[in-house]
């Protein structure tokens, strides 16, 4: 009797926590494939879980932090999925590599095709990001998510410092220190793809080269081995003729 209201305490106790737990395991979130170093490039998910039992998730709103501009933001499609970005004019231009950019993404929205993100299941939303800034531990983004009942949850709330955390709480990108290997990977231009094609060519000029070089080799190679076999059959010609000559002489001198 005793066994079965210890197991009955633990069984309330259990689902306590569950429900005490779920949600900070149900809200959007963002979190990098790998790092998301300063000063580099970054492949971040959005990972949106469907919070209801009746409806489905059909839409995801996401807000760029406006005091750390980012100009590159390029989505992966995702089957099923519509995506926008936006872009606005920055109030003070960004430089990147030697070049002002006066514009970055604002907002990137994905709204669904079809069902969704149906009750039970998540989706995780890829987008390709830099040059991530190298004056803060972070990135808040704010997230609105719409449901296929019309139901809207704003992702919105910034979490305060020794403060529980917030009912909504908005996707943070937690960013790694730079190292020299994130600056010279993240920071390709132009210039170094340019430099890369031109020693793409010269290896092929090379190879080129190389290749014509051995088919003269070949050529030269064939030609002296023609001029082996003639120069054989005439040796053996002049062998057998030279026989004969001598067999004849012998003949008459006999």
């Amino acid at each position: 009797m005793q066994a079965s209201r210890i197991a009955a305490a633990v069984a309330v106790a259990g689902s306590a926590v569950l429900a005490l737990s779920a949600p900070a395991f149900a809200h959007v979130s963002v979190q990098p494939e790998g790092t998301a170093a300063k000063g580099g490039y970054a492949v971040v998910d959005f990972k949106v879980p469907n919070e209801r039992d009746n409806a489905s998730t059909t839409k995801l709103e996401v807000t760029f932090p406006a005091d750390h501009p980012l100009a590159s933001v390029m989505p992966q499609p995702i089957a099923g999925w519509t995506v926008q970005v936006t872009k606005s004019k920055l109030a003070k231009p960004l430089e990147l590599h030697g070049k002002k950019i006066a514009e970055a993404v604002t907002k990137v929205t994905w709204t669904a095709d079809g069902k969704g993100i149906e009750p039970g299941y998540f989706q995780k939303f890829p987008l390709s990001v830099g040059t991530l800034p190298e004056d803060t531990d972070e990135l808040v983004f704010k997230a609105v998510q719409t449901y296929s009942n019309n139901d809207v949850v704003r992702w919105i709330e910034v979490q305060e410092d020794g403060a529980e955390e917030p009912e909504n709480p908005a996707p943070v990108l937690q960013l790694s220190a730079a190292t020299e290997d994130d600056h010279s990977h993240g920071s390709a231009t132009a210039e170094d793809a340019s430099a890369e094609h031109d020693d793409s060519k010269a290896a092929a000029g090379n190879s080129a080269e190389a290749a014509s070089a051995a088919d003269s080799s070949d050529t030269t190679a064939r030609v002296l081995g023609v001029v082996g076999i003639v120069v054989g059959v005439a040796g053996v010609a002049y062998g057998v003729a030279a026989g004969r000559r001598r067999g004849t002489d012998s003949n008459a001198r006999a």
